[in-house]
């Protein structure tokens, strides 16, 4: 069996790409890295092909966990994690944003002689009805280095009382994988040409979010104010639904407007190139809330909350709720707002400043050094 240095704890879509630049930089460096997929996206549409276009090894192992009830599902991971962690001894887990395979894989790490690793650390919806809202905290507050997207994420873990030496302010991996990334997604990327569209003439929706795609007044609301706004600038909307909000409108018999039209969860490089060419995007995802922000593609969020308060303060983002009328107000306030806004989330080197702060080299060559146990840890000098 294999001994790594670090290991890698995700599940979902948004986990492999903001995780993939860090990967890499681990292998840039020599640094032994194990990819543990806990199988929480289990459609290959969802996470296999995520790992081809990113250039990212297959997981080494996958736990198939897949879709449960949240403590069903982190149980199983939390079991399976701390089986495979004890098997390869690793000296760091790397957990990424606030899914249940990110706190599965915190728990477990914490609980072995192993430190663990927040990447996106720090975010806040101040909304904990939000499954994701408990996970942030708890990771947060056992995690033994914090790796904050900006400073303001930084300040919040300070006054939640959290030492100062776990925390380091790095940027967004996002901003590294884009741009990474963003170029080739144009070049090889036909969906354009695929959906019969043209750059700034469509409008793209992302809907998934439980307390949207779960309540059958919230979900018809949504997505009767979408339609209201893409018929007033006459214009279609793509929306590449997620096979959870598919199911939800079968089962609710919601018919969904004209101008909405559903295609199959499209590939990252796919994705990529229509946020970047999109007139505007509807979304309640916090992910795609920064992807739009650093492609400069206004957006409009279909909550009344975010934890990327970042993307509204510099003018790239506005919260509508879910409220036709809102949405309306929302879009006509945002339509034409093409990237005048400053960049919030770094200058895409997280992923360097990262590997700086745990001082991670090639450990089959020397012994990972200037490294401290619980209690005693120090923050790179190195921050933006």
């Amino acid at each position: 069996m294999v001994e790594y240095s670090v290991s890698f704890v995700l599940g979902t879509r948004p986990e492999i790409i903001k995780t993939a630049p860090v990967v890499l930089e681990c292998a840039r460096r020599g640094v032994q890295a194990e990819i543990i997929h806990t199988g929480q996206h289990y459609s290959e549409r969802l996470d296999e092909v995520f790992f081809e276009q990113l250039g990212l090894p297959p997981s080494s192992c996958n736990l198939q966990v897949g879709s449960k009830p949240h403590g069903e599902q982190t149980g199983e991971m939390l079991r399976k994690v701390e089986q495979r962690l004890l098997e390869t001894e690793p000296e760091v887990v790397f957990v990424q944003g606030d899914t249940n395979s990110t706190l599965a894989g915190g728990l477990a790490g914490s609980k072995l002689d192993t430190e663990v690793a927040h990447i996106e650390a720090g975010l806040r919806s101040f909304d904990r009805e939000m499954p994701e809202e408990t996970n942030r905290i708890l990771v947060d507050h056992l995690a033994d280095y914090l790796f904050t997207p900006t400073e303001s994420a930084a300040a919040e873990l300070r006054r939640e009382n959290i030492p100062e030496s776990r925390i380091t302010v790095t940027g967004n991996t996002v901003v590294d994988a884009i741009e990474r990334y963003g170029k080739v997604a144009v070049i090889e990327s036909d969906v354009l040409d695929r959906l019969d569209l043209e750059s700034g003439e469509f409008c793209l929706l992302t809907a998934h979010r439980s307390e949207n795609v779960d309540d059958r007044k919230r979900f018809q609301s949504l997505l009767g104010g979408v339609d209201r706004y893409a018929r007033r600038i006459d214009v279609d909307i793509i929306y590449p639904v997620h096979p959870r909000a598919r199911k939800q409108i079968e089962v609710f018999g919601i018919t969904v407007p004209e101008t909405i039209r559903l295609v199959e969860p499209l590939d990252f490089f796919d994705f990529l190139c229509l946020e970047n060419e999109a007139r505007l995007v509807f979304t309640d995802s916090g992910g795609v809330q920064e992807e739009t922000c650093i492609l400069g593609t206004p957006c409009v969020t279909l909550r009344y909350n975010t934890e990327r308060p970042e993307t509204v303060h510099v003018g790239a983002n506005c919260i509508a709720g879910v409220s036709p009328s809102e949405i309306v107000l929302a879009g006509e306030q945002m339509d034409g707002k093409r990237g005048n806004w400053e960049m919030p989330f770094g200058d895409g080197r997280a992923s360097e400043r990262i590997l700086d702060t745990l001082a991670l080299e090639d450990a089959s060559a020397s012994e990972v050094e200037g490294r401290h146990r619980r209690g005693q840890l120090v923050s790179s000098e190195k921050q933006y």
